[in-house]
């Protein structure tokens, strides 16, 4: 049998390793910037224009030519046809406007000012707020529900607490590469981001919960056996079918970010680091910490202690 759970150290020393950039740049960014996260204009406030063409256009063509005026973090998107797009970037004067507006019509034609509009801080600030209290609300009530679904087997609000720090792990995680990208590329989070690392969230606990309702079978079936040797047990029984699944949606996520075109990039190479780190954390994170916790051990020492008649843990 393979020794997963005993091997924790491995686990966690990697995993630490992986959110160490989130919370260095979200130290650094508090200090020098004010904010913890790369905001985009979503969140800050900037200039929404949609225009449409006599021609249909890409949105990345569009996005490349106010990348070459200098407006790295533009977003743009079709609107209704494909000839008429969204673009949002950063807030400009009369003549900045006039200038792109000339080079957009040089390369693509005369184009029709259907909607031209500023968006302030404080709509992006709300926004922002609400998220974040709903990251926080939804933890609260994955942690309750974990606790109350588990209430047959001994100390069920551990498995909320456990599957709600394997959630936090594979946020900084990607937020990890989110920042490391902002260094390379400009990247930033936008609503889009937002919207891929929620989908993260809930799916990094639906695999935690398959290998925990397969631990919680099995606690009752191997009641000889140490917490640690059943953990580990439930572990590999599981790891097939969550290995499996999770290849199955990053076969289709790397097909969307190779053919998807560079107005999904962002959104799509977020997810997919997210979903990685979603699998990553349900077999090698989530499990291991209730085996620590059993042991009173973050790292594993050896002494594991055995399971009682009724499930419970004793010492060895």
């Amino acid at each position: 049998m393979y020794h997963i759970v005993e091997k924790r150290n491995i686990w966690f020393t990697i995993s630490a390793i992986l959110v160490l950039p989130s919370l260095l740049f979200m130290l650094w960014s508090g200090v020098t910037k004010g904010q913890l996260l790369p905001l985009s204009i979503d969140y800050t406030g900037g200039t929404v224009w949609e225009v449409s063409f006599d021609q249909a256009v890409q949105p990345a063509d569009v996005r490349q030519v106010f990348m070459d005026a200098g407006y790295s973090d533009t977003t743009v998107f079709t609107v209704n046809n494909d000839s008429t797009v969204q673009i949002k970037f950063k807030p400009v004067d009369i003549g900045q406007k006039e200038a792109l507006r000339e080079s957009l019509e040089a390369q693509f034609g005369p184009l029709v000012e259907n909607n031209y509009r500023s968006l302030g801080p404080t709509i992006g600030r709300e926004v922002s707020q609400a998220a974040v209290v709903a990251v926080a609300a939804a933890s609260l009530l994955i942690l309750l529900y974990i606790a109350w679904a588990f209430r047959s087997v001994p100390h069920p609000f551990r498995y909320g607490v456990a599957a709600v720090i394997a959630l936090v792990h594979d946020v900084l995680v990607t937020l990890s590469f989110l920042y490391i990208m902002n260094l390379i590329a400009g990247w930033e989070l936008d609503s889009l981001t937002l919207t891929a690392l929620l989908t993260v969230i809930g799916y990094s606990v639906n695999d935690t919960v398959v290998i925990f309702d397969r631990l919680r079978e099995n606690i009752h079936r191997y009641r000889g056996e140490s917490f640690s040797v059943v953990a580990n047990r439930s572990i590999i029984e599981t790891g097939t079918r969550s290995i499996g699944t999770q290849i199955t949606v990053l076969l289709i996520l790397v097909a969307i970010l190779v053919l998807g075109g560079a107005t999904l990039q962002q959104f799509v190479a977020t997810m997919l680091v997210g979903f990685v780190s979603g699998m990553y954390s349900s077999i090698f994170n989530a499990t291991q910490i209730l085996a620590a916790w059993d042991e009173r051990s973050l790292f594993h020492r050896g002494g594991a202690r055995k399971t009682s008649n009724h499930g419970a843990t004793a010492p060895a």
